[in-house]
């Protein structure tokens, strides 16, 4: 199962990993009044308006704006939600956009990769990180594999300060940066662990101007099977989001591959 950026962050903040935060709309006549709390709260003029779809390049597709003043902030929202927005990932279909997330605005210095996954040829935990924030980690491993710096974690052992070193270092990280990497990283682990999650995802993750490390973006997917422990993830589910006939099937207990 997945779940949108906004439901992500939000357990991101229960596991106290800076995020760039905001709030939801799904009515446009929401949005001037829902702009105006975001500038007033993170005290700046501009802010971010942001497609809520279950997919990746999103931005690319023209579902992520930058607004500088809240005139063009409603614009976008009103063009955005509501929109057929197509990436990479959805296909030439699209997927209709029924959430617009209205965020804080960050001045950005470096972006970077960060994510956890399994690995079954190893039958490992593989954390991965990158230099190259911003770009699907699948084109990074084509072009430029040395940029991805991996560690392998037993899930016997679990994650260890050395592993986090390892990976902050390996983005090139200095200070009290470097330190609050550490901390995201391990702070990241253990929401892999006991959420359940098959994949937890930050791209990308963030240096500011004033060097705060930051979640600029929130992918998780979820092992359905263990779903039965975390009601309140399985409550966030976006049948939406999801192929019909698989949504049918699962109404009948039926595992539903398309063909």
């Amino acid at each position: 199962m997945k779940i949108h950026e906004y439901q992500g962050k939000n357990i991101f903040k229960d596991f106290g990993i800076p995020i760039q935060d905001g709030y939801v709309i799904e009515d446009i006549g929401e949005a001037p009044a829902t702009i105006e709390k975001v500038q007033k709260e993170f005290n700046s003029e501009a802010v971010m308006v942001k497609a809520q779809i279950h997919a990746g390049g999103r931005g690319k597709g023209g579902g992520v704006k930058y607004s500088p003043t809240p005139e063009k902030a409603l614009e976008n929202a009103q063009n955005i939600l509501g929109m057929n927005l197509v990436t990479h990932q959805t296909g030439a279909e699209g997927q209709k956009v029924r959430k617009v997330y209205i965020t804080e605005a960050l001045d950005i210095k470096k972006e970077f990769y960060c994510a956890i996954t399994l690995d079954r040829s190893q039958t490992k935990d593989v954390f991965m990180v990158s230099t190259e924030g911003g770009v699907e980690i699948e084109k990074v491993a084509e072009e430029t594999p040395e940029k991805i710096i991996k560690v392998w974690l037993d899930p016997l052992v679990g994650m260890k300060s050395f592993h986090a070193r390892k990976l902050a270092f390996g983005l090139e990280l200095t200070g009290d940066a470097l330190k609050t990497a550490v901390k995201v990283f391990m702070k990241m682990y253990q929401c892999y662990v006991r959420t359940d999650a098959s994949l937890v995802e930050i791209n990308p993750l963030v240096l500011t101007e004033d060097d705060r490390v930051v979640a600029l973006d929130a992918k998780f997917n979820f092992d359905g099977n263990a779903l039965y422990r975390h009601p309140e993830i399985a409550a966030l589910r976006d049948q939406h989001e999801e192929d019909p006939t698989e949504v049918e099937a699962r109404k009948f207990d039926l595992n539903y591959i398309k063909l």
